[in-house]
């Protein structure tokens, strides 16, 4: 039996370890926080006190964490206790810098490394149902997918090392963008005295429709499980946008491009993550009412 050693169990790592206990596999679980290590026991994972003691036995390797320092923090303390040709996949979203940073030190250790960040929120993590983009060699690529199937619905391979990274930069670019101009056509049909519904049915029908529409509709009533109907409790969070936008806007920098609406997406979800980071980003919506 494969054996993997899953390091971060939020939000996303622990239904995504769920995942992979329900399809059979050894999972060995670590995350600083006790109770998410408790949960992660309760759906069949053992757990340990340290992530160098978990990947100490595995064959793969998963971090799911919450930026690229940390990333590297923890490479720096699991490389030195894992075995030779262990495989390593990080999730997380981080640089493209960071992420070939880490792939280099893992090579140099005799280990095999992808990055494989993911978009689908917790729903998706909860569902088994990610879409994985992936960066690396093809063989570790190939080795890897058996690992992902459990939690993938679609898996991506993007290109070498780092590339899973800059097409998760691009598409939550993308998303955001696509977020506020949603938000902004409610807006407006409110204004207009047009109905939330009609809109919805027009746009679903139309040209216009996308996944902030037919999935992440920003209005309570068109879609019964939108974050708009439960609060705005997050199924991707404000302040992960904000930080996914970030890296974007350092990629956008450092490779002279342009990117003038990312660029202004950018400068929306940072003024709303200043009060509203807990909520789900389609409730990016609030700041454009006000105008």
């Amino acid at each position: 039996m494969t054996t993997v050693a899953f390091l971060g169990l939020g939000h996303m790592g622990g239904p995504m370890a769920a995942n992979l206990t329900g399809a059979g596999l050894a999972v060995h679980g670590f995350d600083p926080v006790a109770a998410l290590k408790d949960a992660a026991a309760a759906n069949g994972a053992s757990v340990f006190d340290t992530g160098a003691a978990a990947v100490a036995d595995a064959d793969v390797v998963i971090t799911s964490l919450p930026n690229g320092a940390v990333v590297k923090s923890v490479y720096a303390e699991i490389l030195p206790a894992a075995k030779p040709g262990t495989l390593l996949i990080d999730t997380s979203t981080i640089s493209v810098d960071d992420a070939r940073e880490i792939h280099r030190q893992a090579t140099d250790a005799g280990m095999a490394q992808i990055d494989a960040p993911v978009s689908g929120g917790i729903k998706g993590a909860t569902a088994g149902t990610l879409a994985f983009m992936v960066g690396g060699e093809d063989a570790d690529v190939e080795r890897a997918r058996p690992i992902l199937d459990p939690m993938a619905g679609k898996i991506i391979h993007c290109g070498a090392s780092g590339a899973g990274q800059a097409a998760k930069l691009c598409n939550n670019m993308v998303l955001a963008v696509q977020q506020i101009a949603v938000g902004e056509a409610f807006v407006l049909a409110e204004k207009l005295g047009l109905p939330a519904q009609s809109l919805f049915d027009v746009i679903t029908g139309a040209t216009g429709n996308c996944w902030s529409v037919h999935t992440n509709c920003p209005v309570p009533g068109p879609v019964p499980t939108s974050p708009a109907n439960n609060d705005f409790k997050p199924g991707f969070a404000t302040a992960l946008m904000n930080k996914d936008l970030g890296l974007a806007m350092d990629a956008v920098k450092s490779s002279g491009s342009t990117a003038p609406l990312g660029t202004h997406a950018a400068e929306i979800y940072a003024k709303f993550n200043e009060d509203h980071s807990d909520l789900d980003f389609s409730a990016v919506i609030e700041l454009l009412r006000q105008g």
